[in-house]
């Protein structure tokens, strides 16, 4: 195989994933995928292209070669090229995408390697958002006040120990970091142990399901690592239970 060139200032090593930066935002992401794909199909064999409508990734895309060679190409020839009247910027990516794993690998490998980007992802999160914490207390001490309280939440409710004693700003619940135990919340009142065992149980390393003695309608649910509670969370968050179809939340645990 080739040697395959590094774009100028690039610390990505080479992967079959090109990143694409400084598209224009206002066009619709289905015209702009088609343009991208028109594009990009003359270097070789696309076997994916992302392009999302959130406001982080907006001006972004990924495509997705059967191969590093053809991405290599692609980043040397189209660096530069206007596009709706931007110049695109382009890389390898950072990591490989779901569709190379897909691509080179088995089942297996490829359910692990969504775990960890999830977890990755889910760490990133709260990382950002203990960031923005610190730098509300910073701003507040540079006024010479203290952070207001955050109330406590009604679903923390009697029994279930708070993380934050001093009654400071905490990291919010859908931001925690993955750990192998999951706290659940709006469960039907009827829901028993076994029920939940049932959803819960089929992901890998489950140990058990706790109920919470005088509570209805919050468990927690431990695992033996953070993989089973990463794929346990992505699949049965939102998930409606019972008859009256309630919507469950399932985060992790604060620590």
């Amino acid at each position: 195989m080739a040697t395959l060139a590094m774009p100028s200032g690039s610390t990505n090593p080479p992967s079959a994933t090109v990143y694409i930066k400084n598209l224009e935002e206002r066009i619709k992401v289905d015209q702009l995928k088609e343009a991208l794909a028109e594009i990009f199909s003359e270097y070789g064999n696309v076997i994916d292209l992302v392009a999302k409508t959130n406001v982080k990734a907006k001006g972004q895309a990924f495509v997705v070669f059967d191969d590093p060679e053809a991405a290599g190409r692609a980043i040397k020839e189209v660096q530069g090229f206007e596009l709706f009247d931007k110049p695109m910027v382009l890389d390898y990516a950072k990591t490989r995408s779901d569709a190379t794993v897909l691509n080179d690998g088995n089942v297996e490998e490829f359910e692990a390697h969504k775990r960890r980007r999830l977890a990755e992802k889910e760490r990133k999160q709260a990382s950002e958002a203990a960031e923005a914490q610190k730098k509300l207390k910073r701003a507040a001490a540079a006024n010479g006040g203290e952070p207001a309280a955050r109330p406590a939440k009604a679903s923390r409710g009697a029994g279930l120990k708070s993380s934050n004693p001093a009654g400071g700003p905490v990291v919010p619940e859908e931001y925690l970091p993955p750990n192998k135990i999951l706290f659940l919340q709006n469960l039907p009142d009827d829901y028993d142990v076994d029920s939940l065992v049932s959803i819960f149980g089929r992901f890998e390393g489950f140990r058990e399901v706790r109920l919470v003695p005088g509570r209805k309608g919050i468990a927690f649910v431990e695992y033996e690592a953070e993989a089973g509670a990463i794929s346990a969370k992505e699949s049965t968050a939102g998930m409606t239970l019972g008859d009256e179809g309630k919507v469950i939340k399932v985060v992790y645990q604060r620590k």
